[in-house]
């Protein structure tokens, strides 16, 4: 297990310790929270992971460079593994939201600018919010309407919703475009989506030229409203 803490301080030459722009703090390692920790570790980024079980702390030390074990509904535990310093807190305690309603509160007290809370429910993400969460994620209710968006729309392969009015949506090309060029077909005008990738047998080739022919075994990446890429997909 690591013993690396990140505390609040000075360092060698005695300034004050800045804080932690592009550092997580991941509270809570379930399926959901080790998963993101996990993700965000491999793509390069600090985090700090956090549970209550020292058995599971553990486990993961073995595939989380930081990961320690501490009651985060303690106030006096949290400034120890210096959570005061860190920009985002992502509060994964699925399984009591009591303690996650309180680590959330204990959170923007210690003043985190950013806490992004998971709830089961939606009660409970209006509770986390009215408590100072910047966000409140509910991924069993995001899994699904991502898997309904796919099954309802024939063509979609996958889908991922970025804001109320931009998803990025990955599709099979529909039949009405077969055979012809990106420019023939001119998705922008048409349907208000920009193509920004196509996958052809299993490798995709970004930002296509308007000459690339559309054929009927390739998948279209396409960028814009999620009704606009529904109408096109049929």
């Amino acid at each position: 297990m690591s013993n690396r803490h990140h505390r609040k301080g000075a360092d060698s030459n005695g300034h004050t310790a800045s804080r932690r722009e592009r550092e997580f703090i991941v509270i809570g390692l379930g399926r959901f929270g080790t998963s993101l920790a996990k993700t965000l570790t491999d793509d390069g980024h600090d985090v700090l992971a956090v549970d209550a079980d020292f058995q599971r702390v553990q486990a993961l030390s073995i595939d989380l460079p930081n990961v320690v074990q501490i009651d985060a509904t303690n106030e006096d535990a949290l400034r120890e593994i210096g959570a005061d310093h860190f920009d985002t807190a992502i509060v994964c305690i699925g399984s009591d939201f009591e303690n996650n309603l309180l680590a959330t509160v204990l959170l923007q007290r210690l003043g985190v600018r950013r806490i992004i809370t998971k709830a089961q429910t939606r009660t409970q993400r209006d509770i986390l919010q009215m408590v100072g969460a910047n966000e409140v994620i509910l991924p069993e209710h995001e899994a699904g309407r991502r898997l309904a968006q796919r099954l309802s729309a024939v063509n979609f392969v996958d889908y991922l919703q970025l804001s109320s009015d931009l998803s990025v949506v990955e599709m099979r090309v529909p039949e009405q475009l077969h055979g012809l060029t990106l420019a023939e077909a001119d998705l922008p005008r048409r349907y208000g989506l920009s193509v920004l990738a196509i996958r052809r047998q299993g490798q995709f080739q970004f930002n296509p030229s308007g000459t690339t022919q559309l054929l009927p075994s390739d998948e279209i990446l396409v960028a814009g409203n999620i009704t606009n890429a529904e109408r096109l997909s049929g």
